[in-house]
């Protein structure tokens, strides 16, 4: 096949296609890491090993100016990788998150694409691919009113497959309740580690606070991954058009245009303010929408881990 006629297989309209989701997560994660320079998995987790005096040609980043204050003597912080790297990811499976799938009516698409639900549980398939290739540990958390799914971490050669077949056995329903949720997650998962949730974050904002703060207090780091259809964010609507809650009985007849930059302008201070919660708890925010190939979802990750890493590294 010429290369011009090969498919595009990060592109979410063509992911929409591939019924497979184990296979979906291979060609984004190896489509990925073809377009990688160097290897997108080096250094996902680092912790302090050691001092070490410097030497010329040190790197500066890497002087640790505490001990310089009271030795007047410079020396380097040196690091090791950590390679047993524990990741949860929390997938959010309330009725919400259904919009946009094939056949569902109260979620008819007006843009097309993939459904949330399909985009979210892909994003997750390929974490776990590209977590466990580093041979990290992964596990899956599936919610809406409660915990349908705690599948714990492990680096088990056949996890990834059980995980990815938990996946495509979920079907979106029921509303979206995390305070109790978290709650009982923050003290179930054993060790310190890094929480990925995946969530159209349609709950109370104070509440989302607390709850993100509870994984905080153990000492987790988390990443929110807030996935939102094209729909919400632009809403493109232009008839006459009957809109029904997904996770309540009210249903709305309406001329959309009308009500287009109100719609657009509530939708920003909501994304602004979840955005204000994740900063002042100290957690990484990532926004996406369904028409975002996967791989600038994984790029996205990735860059959250350098930065990391950075920062640890200037201390």
């Amino acid at each position: 096949m010429p290369e011009s006629d090969k498919p595009n297989y990060l592109d979410p309209k063509t992911l929409q296609k591939i019924s497979r989701l184990d296979l979906r997560a291979r060609q984004v994660v190896e489509g990925f890491i073809t377009g990688e320079h160097k290897s997108p998995y080096h250094g996902f987790a680092v912790e302090f090993a050691t001092h070490r005096e410097y030497v010329a040609g040190d790197d500066t980043r890497h002087i640790d100016w505490k001990v310089f204050a009271r030795n007047d003597r410079y020396y380097i912080k040196e690091y090791e990788e950590e390679t047993n790297l524990r990741c949860t990811v929390l997938l959010d499976c309330s009725r919400s998150m259904k919009y946009g799938e094939p056949g569902d009516t109260a979620g008819f698409s007006e843009s097309g694409g993939m459904g949330k639900f399909d985009y979210a549980a892909t994003a997750a398939a390929c974490l776990a691919h590209l977590l466990q290739q580093q041979q990290d540990a992964v596990g899956l958390v599936t919610f809406d009113t409660g915990i349908r799914l705690n599948l714990p971490a492990s680096t088990h050669p056949n996890h990834l497959k059980q995980l990815i077949h938990e996946l495509e056995l979920t079907e979106p329903d029921n509303r979206t309740d995390v305070d109790d949720v978290f709650r009982r997650l923050a003290e179930q998962i054993p060790k310190r580690g890094l929480i990925v949730l995946i969530s159209d974050l349609f709950v109370d904002p104070e509440v989302l606070t607390a709850s993100l703060r509870r994984f905080r207090a153990k000492r987790h780091e988390v990443v929110v991954l807030h996935t939102m259809h094209e729909d919400e964010l632009t809403f493109p609507f232009q008839d006459n058009t009957l809109f029904k809650g997904m996770e309540t009985d009210r249903q709305l007849l309406t001329e959309p245009r009308a009500l287009r930059k109100a719609y657009l302008d509530a939708v920003d201070r909501f994304v602004h303010r979840v955005r204000k919660v994740c900063s002042g708890s100290g957690i990484d925010y990532v926004q996406a929408s369904t028409a975002t190939p996967l791989d600038a979802v994984l790029s996205g990750y990735l860059a959250f881990r350098q930065r990391t890493m950075m920062t640890v590294n200037r201390r």
